[in-house]
C-alpha cells in the first residue's frame, strides 16, 4: 500500500513522449526512487553504528568514568560542554554591526558589493545546476553524447569545498567556544544532503523556473515544521502571505503552454521530488535555529554540517562505487570538470556573502536580495535555456514575489514595533 502510490508518483503524467524520453531511465540503477534508496541505505550504514555508540557511551556515563588520549575527542563528539546561550533574540543571524562612523558613500559601497556578490554567485550556480543536470557531454555530430547521472557526487563536491572554506575561516579567525555536541549536527547534515539530492535530481523531471518557485514556496512547510519542532507561532500576515505564494505557485504550475513539448511541462516525479527538497529542508533550518541555542557563530555551523555530509556522501559514493564512477566521467569530460568545480565555488563563496551581508545589514535586507536573485533567475534560464512561461503562469510568478516583498515589509514592521514594547512583553517568533 505504501510502495505502490510511490511507484505511480514517478511515472510522468503531463509531458508528451518527445519530452518524457530523457527522463526515463536506463534501468533500475539509474531509477530516482531506487537510488534514494540506496543512498539512505549508504548513509544508515553510518548513521546507525555511530548511533549505538553514542548510547553506549552515554549508558557507561563516560562523561564522568572515560580517560585516556581519546576522552577529549569522545566528549566533543558526544557530550559537548553542554553551555547554551542564555539570551537568544535570533540565534539564526549573528549579531549585526551598526554602522556608527562609517560614511553613507561606504555602506552603500557594502550594499552594492553584498547584493553583487550573492546575484553573482547564485545565478552562476543556478545556471550551470541546469546545465549539468540536463544537458548531454561530449556530443559530436555522431555521437549524441552522455549525461552525468549521480546527483549525489555533485552534492559531495559542494560539500567538500564549503568544509574546506569554513574550517579555514575557523582557523584564522577568532570563533566563540564551541558547547554543541558534534554528533547533533549530523541531523541537519543528513537532511540537508537529501534535500540538495532531490533538488538536483528534480531538474530531470522538471524546469528550473518551477524549481525556483517551489523553493519560493517552501515558506509554507517551514511554518509546519516550526510548529512541530520550535513550537513556534505566527502572526495572521504570515498565513496571508504563505496562502498568497501557495495560489501563485499553483497558478504557474497548472497554466500550460502552447507548446506541449517544451521544459516547463512538469511530470508527477519532479513534484514529488520538490517536495521532498522542501521537507528536507525546511527540517534543516528549524534543526539549525535549535542548536544556534549553543553559542556559535554561522562559519562554525557551516562547518560542523558540512563535516558530516562530507562523511556521509563519500562513504555512500564508496560503498556504491560511484566515486570512481563519478571520477572517470570527469576524466572523460574536462568541461564537466570545470562546471562541478564552479558549481562549488560558487555555492561556497555564496554562503560566505549570506554571513556577511546578514552580519552588516540584517535579514530584511539579505532577504529582499535573495526575493530579487529569484526573480532573475527565472529571466536567466528562460533566456539561456528556451523555457516559456503563460501569461497566467506570469500572473502566478508575479503574486508569489508580491507575497515575498510583502512578507519582508511586514516582519521589518513587526521588528520596529517589537522594539518599542515594555520590557516584559515578547513579540511572537517567527521563520
Amino acid at each position: 500500500r505504501f510502495c505502490l502510490p510511490l511507484v505511480l508518483a514517478s511515472l510522468p503524467t503531463m509531458a508528451t513522449g518527445e519530452e518524457i524520453a530523457p527522463a526515463l531511465q536506463d534501468s533500475w540503477g539509474d531509477f530516482w526512487l531506487f537510488r534514494f534508496f540506496v543512498n539512505a541505505a549508504g548513509y544508515a550504514s553510518i548513521v546507525v553504528p555511530g548511533f549505538l555508540l553514542i548510547q553506549y557511551f552515554k549508558r557507561r556515563n563516560y562523561l564522568e568514568t572515560g580517560r585516556g588520549i581519546c576522552f577529549p575527542v569522545i566528549k566533543s563528539c558526544v557530550f559537548g560542554s553542554e553551555v547554551k546561550s542564555a539570551h537568544q533574540d535570533d540565534g539564526s543571524l549573528p549579531p549585526r554591526a551598526e554602522p556608527t562612523e562609517s560614511s553613507t558613500a561606504r555602506q552603500v559601497f557594502k550594499l552594492l558589493f553584498c547584493a553583487a556578490g550573492l546575484q553573482a554567485s547564485y545565478l552562476t550556480w543556478g545556471v550551470l545546476q541546469e546545465r549539468v543536470m540536463t544537458r548531454t557531454y561530449g556530443a559530436t555530430e555522431t555521437d549524441p553524447g552522455e549525461k552525468f547521472k549521480d546527483s549525489q557526487f555533485l552534492v559531495f563536491m559542494n560539500r567538500i569545498l564549503a568544509f574546506t572554506v569554513a574550517g579555514l575561516y575557523c582557523a584564522l579567525t577568532k570563533q566563540p567556544r564551541h558547547g554543541a555536541p558534534m554528533y547533533k549536527y549530523s541531523f541537519a547534515s543528513l537532511s540537508n544532503i537529501l534535500s540538495s539530492w532531490c533538488q538536483y535530481e528534480a531538474l530531470k523531471y522538471i524546469s528550473f523556473p518551477t524549481q525556483v518557485l517551489a523553493k519560493a514556496s517552501k515558506v509554507i512547510p517551514v511554518m509546519m515544521m516550526g510548529k512541530l519542532v520550535s513550537r513556534k507561532s505566527y502572526e495572521y500576515w504570515e498565513y496571508l502571505t504563505a496562502a498568497l505564494i501557495s495560489v501563485g505557485v499553483s497558478m504557474f504550475l497548472l497554466s500550460s503552454a502552447p507548446n506541449r513539448t517544451v521544459s516547463t511541462v512538469t511530470t508527477f516525479s519532479g513534484i514529488v521530488l520538490l517536495a521532498g527538497y522542501i521537507i528536507f529542508d525546511s527540517f534543516t533550518s528549524n534543526w539549525q535555529d535549535a542548536l544556534f541555542t549553543y553559542k556559535m557563530s554561522p562559519v562554525q555551523m557551516m562547518f560542523g554540517v558540512n563535516v558530516f555530509s562530507c562523511l556521509f556522501t563519500v562513504g555512500s559514493l564508496l560503498e556504491q562505487g560511484a566515486l570512481l564512477e563519478s571520477l572517470r566521467f570527469m576524466a572523460r569530460h574536462s568541461e564537466f570538470t570545470a562546471h562541478a568545480v564552479l558549481l562549488s565555488v560558487c555555492s561556497a563563496c555564496g554562503q560566505l556573502f549570506i554571513f556577511y551581508t546578514i552580519n552588516q545589514f540584517g535579514a530584511a535586507v539579505f532577504t529582499i536580495i535573495m526575493t530579487l536573485r529569484q526573480a532573475f533567475a527565472i529571466l536567466l534560464s528562460c533566456l539561456i535555456y528556451g523555457h516559456t512561461v503563460t501569461v497566467v503562469g506570469g500572473l502566478g510568478i508575479a503574486v508569489v514575489f508580491m507575497a515575498l516583498f510583502l512578507r519582508v515589509y511586514a516582519r521589518s514592521r513587526m521588528k520596529k514595533r517589537s522594539k518599542k514594547l515594555p520590557p516584559g512583553e515578547t513579540p511572537v517568533q517567527k521563520v
